[in-house]
């Protein structure tokens, strides 16, 4: 049973970097063919996908996100880190980490194809 488990900050100042891990047991980040998304959740609005780190290390973002976004990732402790630079109150949001298998890629790199979630961590942007 693989498991993922969000862990930062919950406030935020605009302006600053958040920066979130998730943390996986029970399953590599490096097991072939997977890949590790963050996705969040604004109040009252959907899910959105930011980006993911493959099984390889390669990276992919959202378009709408991709010039303040970075991941990365920690193999040695089965981790992988979101940073979102110039936060503001539009960031507040439940921050997911989720991953995604083939069909992920099939469906083209978004809210589809995830098999295991995290439960979601609170972040709020504000001073």
């Amino acid at each position: 049973q693989v498991q993922l488990q969000e862990s930062g900050p919950g406030l935020v100042k605009p302006s600053q970097t958040l920066s979130l891990t998730c943390t996986v047991s029970g399953g590599s980040i490096t097991t072939n063919y997977y890949y590790w998304s963050w996705i969040r959740q604004p109040p009252g609005k959907g899910l959105e996908w930011m980006g993911a780190i493959g099984y390889s290390g390669s990276t992919y973002y959202s378009p709408s996100l991709r010039s303040r976004t970075s991941i990365s990732r920690d193999t040695s402790k089965n981790q992988f880190t979101l940073q979102l630079s110039s936060v503001t109150p539009e960031d507040t949001a439940v921050y997911y980490c989720a991953r995604g298998g083939t069909e992920f890629v099939d469906y083209g790199l978004g809210l589809q194809g995830y098999d295991y979630w995290g439960q979601g961590t609170q972040v709020t942007g504000s001073s």
